[in-house]
């Protein structure tokens, strides 16, 4: 037995066929290898010690998809086990299996030109066993539940090696001679040759295979290259027998007719060919978009309009933005084009308080009020600290929340918090201390709800004295806070 299957494969290595595609649907298969039995007398896979079960056998293979083949095999041979002189069995065995085949050189897993095919496969079949003269094997049918898998080599286009292995499940557990818990199943694996055969096929008739054909539905006698597609001479990407003008590049839209300046108006009809342009102007350009064409348009760059021949008015306040001081707000000539939106003379863009009707000298803010002056005055003297020190004492608290009182009222105010001092010590320490009482007023505000970013305290010392430090009341005078607005 070992020697015919030898000759067999020795004499398929000799015959060529292409690898089994979607051109050669059919494929013949033939092969030999051994069975390994798995039942209660144990386990004889890859059992090479033992004497060898081997058979012979041939399929027939078809192409279904990029992933799936249909197969039907059949093999003739030994089979059985030997464990020891009482737990053996031998006979012979012809079996036939029906699988679907999952390739995984499908192009999803592995490429499908891959020389080396992996597959798994899965089906059913029925296997007739039966003694012979000197062995011991209960005869029968099984019925075959079935699953592997292998792998293909492709020798040459039409040719290529096969390792496959498979295991049955079978409905029997007679075989042996020993019915007890398992079913005597079996392995076959099998060495083979697959040859694949079959025309390629080519659908539109254009003399090019359909695996080769890029384009398999071209119309018939229409002249086609050698990947299947229509001529194309001028290379637009409009087939000869579609294009109007076949020997110079072109559009689909205009039936592969040039459009040189790309503006989806055809050379013929366009009055500035070279140029970009639009349909309104027959092919000529606006460059701006503002519908003044380019010839007639002073500021070809800029969208404009008709009245300044093509110029911009952005804010459309009737001044171009060239004369326009504020081109993107609506405002009046008087103002060079700036908008002023409390009407108090003062430009919107110059004025700290453009909600509010003011004055220039307080940059458009209103005139500090005759009340707030008053407060203020009050504050010089009326805000007292213990002496050298920056601790406010209790009886200023009045005049600090009248302070309060006019920030709440007066939205637009900033202040300035000045500290300063009489000549007394040394002036180092009277600027350190005139700037810890700006602070601690400053302190004072923020801790009734006035917002720290629209004030800003400072120490001057004794640099800055409204009366002469050589007496008392001019001392006095000196050691003050003072509040400044500012806009």
């Amino acid at each position: 037995m070992k020697k015919t299957i030898t000759v067999l494969l020795l004499i398929c290595g000799l015959i060529t066929a292409n690898a089994q595609n979607a051109d050669k649907k059919w494929a013949l298969g033939i092969f030999g290898g051994k069975t390994e039995y798995n039942g209660d007398f144990g386990n004889g896979f890859l059992e090479f010690g033992n004497e060898l079960y081997g058979f012979g056998g041939g399929s027939i293979n078809r192409y279904l998809s990029k992933s799936f083949d249909i197969n039907l095999q059949g093999t003739f041979g030994t089979y059985g086990y030997y464990k020891d002189a009482v737990k053996n069995f031998k006979g012979r065995k012809a079996d036939g299996n029906l699988l679907l085949v999952y390739k995984l050189n499908n192009g999803y897993i592995f490429n499908e030109k891959a020389k080396l095919s992996p597959f798994i496969n899965a089906g059913i079949g029925l296997a007739n066993n039966w003694s012979y003269s000197g062995s011991k094997l209960k005869g029968g049918y099984d019925f075959l539940y079935s699953f592997g898998g292998g792998m293909k080599y492709n020798i040459l286009q039409d040719f290529a090696f096969q390792y496959q292995f498979l295991y049955n499940f079978t409905n029997s557990d007679e075989r042996d001679y020993w019915v007890a818990k398992k079913n005597d199943n079996f392995i076959a694996h099998s060495l083979g040759f697959v040859f694949s055969f079959g025309s390629p096929k080519d659908s539109d008739k254009d003399g090019v295979p359909d695996k080769l054909d890029i384009c398999p539905n071209t119309p018939v006698s229409v002249k086609v290259d050698i990947n299947g597609c229509p001529l194309d001479t001028d290379n637009d990407g409009i087939a000869d027998y579609q294009d109007k003008c076949p020997t110079i590049k072109g559009f689909i839209e205009f039936k592969g007719c040039p459009d040189t300046d790309a503006d989806g108006i055809q050379d013929a009809e366009d009055k500035c060919p070279t140029v970009k342009g639009i349909a309104a102007f027959n092919g000529c350009p606006d460059t701006d978009g503002d519908g003044i064409q380019d010839s007639e348009d002073k500021c070809p760059n800029v969208k404009g309009l008709k009245e300044f021949s093509g110029c911009p008015d952005t804010d459309a306040d009737g001044i171009t933005d060239a004369e326009d001081r504020c081109p993107n707000a609506k405002g009046s000539k008087e103002l060079k084009g700036c908008p002023d939106k409390d009407k108090d003379g003062i430009a919107d863009i110059d004025d700290k308080c453009p909600d509010i009707p003011g004055i220039k000298e307080n940059k458009g803010c209103p005139e500090v009020k005759a009340e707030v002056k008053k407060v203020f005055a009050q504050a010089l003297q009326g805000i007292q600290f213990e002496t050298g020190k920056d601790v406010i004492l209790k009886g200023s608290y009045p005049i600090l929340d009248q302070v309060v009182k006019v920030m709440n009222e007066n939205k637009e105010y900033n202040l300035e918090i000045n500290g300063h001092t009489d000549n007394v010590g040394k002036d180092n320490l009277n600027l350190i201390l005139s700037q810890k009482r700006a602070n601690a007023v400053k302190a004072y505000l923020v801790k009734k709800g006035i917002d720290e970013n629209r004030m800003k305290a400072t120490g001057y010392g004794s640099t800055m004295p409204v009366e002469d430090n050589k007496t008392a009341a001019g001392k006095a005078k000196n050691r003050r806070v003072e509040f400044k607005v500012n806009f």
